[in-house]
């Protein structure tokens, strides 16, 4: 039996995404501690650059569609072959034109069946 029972979305553009916004985090912490508005600049705008290369690693199939994989499709390596035509309820593939409103079976699934399953962990916590 694997450790890794579920995909927990580790992909390149996830990865890649985190490294440079840990620089970026680092570099507006070092422009914090050392006090300079040039320093603390320069980490937000490489926190910002790192948004933008996460988006185009998703959009050229190195992130994943919104919820479960396949498992053979969990490894890091394998490419998004849906990627092209962009992913139903994916925020990213909407603002790049693709992947729009029109299929109802996956949005259906994660819209009113996420809010029954949310149901009774809120009752569970007293939410």
């Amino acid at each position: 039996m694997s450790a890794h029972q579920y995909d927990e979305g580790h992909t390149v553009a996830g990865w890649t995404g985190f490294g440079i916004a840990t620089v970026g985090t680092s570099v507006a912490g070092l422009g914090m501690c050392t006090v300079s508005g040039a320093v603390i600049a320069g980490g937000l705008v490489i926190t910002a650059v790192s948004v933008l290369v996460t988006w185009a690693l998703h959009l050229r199939g190195w992130g994943k569609p919104p919820g479960r994989r396949p498992r053979e499709e969990w490894g890091m390596r394998v490419r998004d072959s849906s990627a092209r035509e962009g992913h139903s309820g994916c925020v990213g593939c909407r603002l790049a034109g693709r992947g729009g409103r029109g299929s109802t079976a996956v949005e259906s699934a994660s819209g009113a069946g996420a809010r029954r399953e949310a149901e009774p962990a809120a009752a569970e916590f007293g939410g």
